[in-house]
């Protein structure tokens, strides 16, 4: 029985953004310190210096004149940027319809100082800015295809996307606006380096998407404390372990096999150490090890790399846990079987993404206490791993140059955070009513969303490669990583020649 990745739209959508860097002028020095223009009294110390001792004359005991002040003219302040008016509209699939009274009620002082400051740049620059549902999440992608090969209409959009092998072949077609031209935006700010989704979508030096602010928490580690504890392991050593750098593969099997029990000697265990989406800890063991399915280099072409050392290395690791600690479900057991069997309370660790323990998702109540860390190091790994990945805010390439430069405009200051607020998380916001502990919310999901744990991938940009069926649902208990991989080599690299000549 293979698991397969669940599929969900986001529940709600934090727009976080950064604080507009004004547009200055050099400072000017001022003129007095730099004035070196004699004064009466420097002169007249000179004309001192020279004279014949003989023929001095009785000092001049007058008061010499004062030295007019030189006042520095002021900076003209540079003419404010109008977009006369215009409306932009930012498509997505999870806000409220156009029709909607927008924008909601503020729910906390953030989205009330995030409102006000929205208020402020779209009077200050003179347009209007919202989102809206207007695509579903299925048809989001054809339909910005279909809206800039028509040619596009009178609307000013900015359309979201989420990542898949349509986006790759629009990107590659011409079908979005090339961000590097527009100098409104400086994709060095933090707020772009804080998702690196402008890397994904990228192809030398065009870019062709952004995102603002934080990138969402993905793949991580829950395990029950009480199971924990039971086994004679204190919970908080693995949050110490993750903040000394000593979290790794080895210390996560070795918990494992410890928690693992037989209770009453009957030959079957009844605490296990795993349960799982085996989709979501393949791929989460593959980065973690400095690992990839498919590379993608500075100039834009995709590489093979199902078969480096790092990749196969955390595959057969995948397959040796699997073994291990997850082979175990019963007969005729659904996909997401695994769901149940955490909520059951024996079992010490679950490896799924961290949208679960958030509010309204699955875990959000259970009746035993959490904890979640990132997924440990594997041994080519030097540092924790956290593969992002954000829907893509694209402008149609239909557009032109000054249409393009004023939504960016708008969509770049829009999306600034509040005075304030410029390191408000929103994931972490919405987190903290979730079921999450203190050490979690304090310590994983900043260090999940720091510029350094972060990395971006591109197996989902190649037309023809299923993760799923091709590999991922195939790594289980007693798996032969080799023949898997050989059953994928051709066919993956098809795809990717493919992929390389658009």
């Amino acid at each position: 029985m293979k698991k397969r990745n669940l599929q969900r739209i986001f529940a709600a959508f934090m727009a976080t953004a950064m604080v507009i860097g004004a547009t200055g002028c050099n400072d000017k020095k001022d003129d007095k310190a730099s004035d070196t223009t004699p004064t009466p009294e420097t002169t007249k110390a000179a004309d001192e210096d020279k004279k014949d001792p003989e023929t001095t004359k009785a000092p001049d005991t007058t008061t010499p004149e004062a030295t007019p002040e030189v006042t520095a003219e002021p900076t003209p302040e540079e003419p404010a940027i109008d977009l006369g008016g215009m409306t932009i509209i930012i498509r997505d699939w999870w806000n409220p319809a156009l029709d909607a009274d927008y924008p909601a009620e503020a729910k906390s002082d953030y989205e009330e100082a995030r409102n006000a400051y929205r208020e402020e740049v779209m009077e200050k620059y003179n347009f209007y800015m919202r989102e809206a549902a207007i695509s579903d999440w299925g048809g989001a992608n054809t339909d910005f295809v279909d809206y800039v090969t028509s040619g596009g209409d009178d609307q000013n959009y900015i359309f979201t996307l989420h990542t898949d092998p349509t986006t790759a072949n629009a990107m590659a077609s011409g079908l979005m606006y090339d961000l590097s031209t527009l100098d409104c935006l400086d994709f060095s700010e933090d707020k772009f380096q804080r998702n690196k989704l402008h890397e994904q979508y990228c192809s030398g030096s065009s870019i062709y998407a952004f995102f603002p602010g934080f990138s969402e928490p993905r793949d991580g580690v829950y395990f029950n404390k009480q199971v924990l504890k039971d086994a004679g392991i204190d919970p908080n050593s693995i949050y110490d372990a993750q903040k000394n750098g000593t979290w790794t593969w080895d210390m996560f099997d070795e918990i494992m096999s410890k928690c693992q029990r037989d209770l009453d000697a009957d030959g079957v265990d009844d605490i296990y150490g795993l349960t799982l989406n085996e989709g979501v800890m393949t791929s989460a063991a593959v980065f973690s090890n400095n690992g990839s399915y498919i590379a993608k280099g500075a100039d834009g072409k995709y590489s093979y790399n199902l078969e480096s050392a790092e990749t196969l290395e955390a595959l057969n690791w995948c397959v040796d846990m699997f073994t291990k600690y997850d082979q175990h479900d019963p007969e005729g057991a659904t996909w997401d079987y695994y769901q149940e069997e955490w909520r059951t309370g024996k079992v010490a660790f679950l490896v799924e993404q961290e949208y679960a323990a958030a509010p309204g998702n699955l875990f959000e109540n259970t009746d035993f206490e959490m904890g979640f860390v990132m997924f440990p190091k594997g041994p080519k790994a030097d540092h924790y791993v956290a593969a992002w990945a954000n829907n893509a805010y694209v402008i149609p390439a239909c557009y032109d140059a000054d249409r393009a430069w004023k939504i960016a405009f708008a969509w770049n200051v829009w999306t600034n955070p509040a005075p304030g607020y410029e390191d408000f998380n929103g994931y972490i916001e919405t987190a903290s009513n979730g079921n999450f502990d203190e050490r979690a919310l304090a310590e994983t999901l900043p260090l999940m969303c720091e510029d350094k744990s972060g990395i971006v991938t591109f197996h989902d940009f190649v037309a023809g490669i299923e993760m799923g069926p091709d590999l991922t649902w195939k790594i289980g208990a007693n798996a032969d990583v080799t023949a898997i991989v050989e059953a994928c080599r051709d066919k993956w690299k098809a795809c990717i020649d493919e992929a390389n000549s658009k």
